[in-house]
């Protein structure tokens, strides 16, 4: 019994350092989006719009952004589930969007970029 509370407490805690890891892959990946979005404290739209409080925003909704038509119309309300959807392939997604990126085709490092930018709330700071 002892063993399994020792194998528990491990697995918890290597658990938070694995978050810890993935979160600062995403940071690392972030650096793809840096020439065109922003997040953070002080984050300002640039050719795409800052990316704070986007776990729940609608898309099409960033404050001051210019958005496409079918940016605003697409229906999305960004969470986990849309982004990495949305972030492999952003034209297949939503066809018209201005946004011209390759796409994240790799899980991991999707899920990893997600992670982190849904750590910011609206005001850049974090959660």
């Amino acid at each position: 019994m002892k063993a399994m509370a020792v194998a528990i407490a491990m697995v918890v805690g290597s658990a938070g350092f694995a978050a810890a890891q993935d979160l600062s892959a995403g940071e690392n990946s972030f650096k793809k989006c840096l020439p065109c979005h922003a997040v953070g404290p002080g984050a300002k739209n640039k050719v795409g719009p800052e990316l704070n409080g986007l776990d729940g925003r609608h898309s099409g909704e960033a404050p001051n952004y210019n958005y496409t038509d079918a940016n605003k119309k697409s229906g999305i309300t960004w969470n986990e589930a849309q982004f990495l959807e949305y972030i492999k392939d952003p034209k297949a997604k939503i066809p018209g969007t201005k946004m011209v990126f390759a796409g994240i085709k790799n899980e991991t490092e999707a899920k990893n970029l997600w992670a982190y930018l849904a750590q910011f709330k609206a005001d850049g700071s974090k959660k």
